[in-house]
């Protein structure tokens, strides 16, 4: 039998063909962290080179990312912040900075491409699987292992083959078939499992958008979320300046598989998940005259440029409801430039919106957005469990940009 992409990528890097359930010790090529994770990894880290007598960590690319709480709202994480400063300097490793953005919109505009193997430690490190990666989080002991010596063990996960087909109708987007497979298969679905996503509706999609689906394979449970290296990973790659890194690589037409989960999206209408899990899925129409007093734009799952364009176009010209917060947060640097390039941002602040710095902001309840007791919001992001805004008596319905900028008009939630 052929491979699937968790297996050809793996075997490729053992150096021999393995299958799901073998247990390989594979080299790594990128291994992250952030400033929620990075003070645990980075001091294991200092620990394991003090007793392997090592000065320079084997991992070929090791970046650390300050971008949860960017900036620093409390002394305590100014100072971990300042731990992770110095630690960079002294092991000689990368620092994405405050300001630079989030974690996993970093990884694959700068450091991954096809057939890496990535390991982060935060669980979204599953995004840069778009890329045809093997990109999966790990605890921070475990990420701090893999950039000391350059290599990590895991079990070959099973594959699940997810075909989209059909025509995606007018105002649903990849964060509404991938809410709506959520919802079919539950938060433990694809547990362990490689999801791999293909099919007529994938091989349209832009890398933007194909990155939704990575970025939440692991609301399935996932182990990764693969996508087949093909060309409109060659015209992302080469848009970043990058075109020299791609190659192709597909599953083989006779790979195995666990299952295989068919879905036509040609009569989809957009999906919202309501509280308190990912998998609480509903079409908006279900969703219709539910107030909410915030509204979030950005993070990892939707904080691009394409999404910022969306909601844009729908807010310009028009007023935020008096009701409600609009929070929009690009996702990197260089999604805030070319939104400001684009004249984005101004149609936002003119709207009433409150445009933040790039990060992970609201999503991570750290500060710039908690939510009061019994209040709603409606987010682009990717969780909605209890207490993921900093508030456990909040409230967090999940959908695309365009349905939140929609509702944040409305000042309820609305179909665009």
């Amino acid at each position: 039998m052929g491979l699937t992409l968790a297996e050809k990528i793996l075997s490729e890097k053992v150096g021999h063909t393995v299958k799901a359930g073998d247990i390989v010790v594979t080299t790594v090529d990128v291994a992250a962290a952030q400033d929620g994770t990075g003070p645990l990894a980075a001091r294991q880290v200092e620990e394991l080179t003090k007793q392997l007598n090592i000065d320079k960590l084997r991992a070929p690319e090791v970046i650390f990312f300050i971008d949860h709480a960017a900036p620093s709202p409390r002394k305590e994480l100014s100072n971990d912040h300042k731990y992770l400063r110095e630690f960079t300097k002294k092991y000689g490793v990368k620092l994405s900075d405050v300001g630079e953005g989030v974690i996993h919109q970093r990884l694959v505009e700068e450091f991954v491409k096809p057939g890496d193997v990535v390991v982060g430690a935060d669980s979204h490190t599953t995004t840069s699987g778009a890329l045809c990666a093997f990109a999966t989080g790990m605890g921070s002991t475990d990420v701090a292992v893999a950039m000391t010596l350059g290599k990590t063990w895991l079990k070959v996960p099973e594959s699940i083959k997810v075909i989209y087909k059909g025509k995606m109708p007018p105002n649903v987007y990849s964060k509404d078939i991938m809410l709506y497979l959520i919802g079919m298969i539950g938060a433990d679905g694809a547990t362990y499992k490689a999801l791999e996503f293909g099919g007529p509706v994938i091989e349209q999609m832009s890398m933007e958008e194909r990155f939704v689906l990575s970025n939440m394979a692991v609301e399935a449970g996932a182990k990764v979320g693969l996508i087949a290296s093909d060309s409109k990973t060659r015209e992302y790659l080469e848009m970043q300046g990058r075109g020299d890194e791609w190659r192709s690589i597909a599953a083989d037409e006779d790979a195995e598989y666990e299952k295989i989960i068919e879905i036509d999206v040609s009569e989809l209408e957009p999906q919202v998940a309501f509280p308190h899990r990912v998998d609480n899925v509903h079409p908006v129409s279900e969703a219709k005259g539910i107030k909410v007093d915030q509204v979030y734009i950005g993070t990892c799952t939707n904080g691009r440029i394409t999404d910022l364009r969306v909601a844009a176009k729908i807010l310009e010209g028009k007023k935020v409801h008096p009701d409600v917060r609009l929070i929009v947060v690009p996702a990197s640097r260089q999604v805030f430039l070319q939104a400001l390039k684009e004249g984005l941002i101004e149609i936002f602040v003119k709207a009433g919106a409150t445009v933040l710095g790039p990060g992970c902001g609201p999503c991570v309840g750290v500060h710039e957005g908690v939510l009061a007791d019994g209040e709603v919001c409606l987010s682009s992001q990717n969780r909605n469990f209890k207490g993921r805004m900093g508030n456990p008596d909040g409230f967090i319905y999940l959908a695309s940009p365009a349905v939140c900028a929609v509702s944040a008009i409305k000042g309820e939630i609305t179909a665009p």
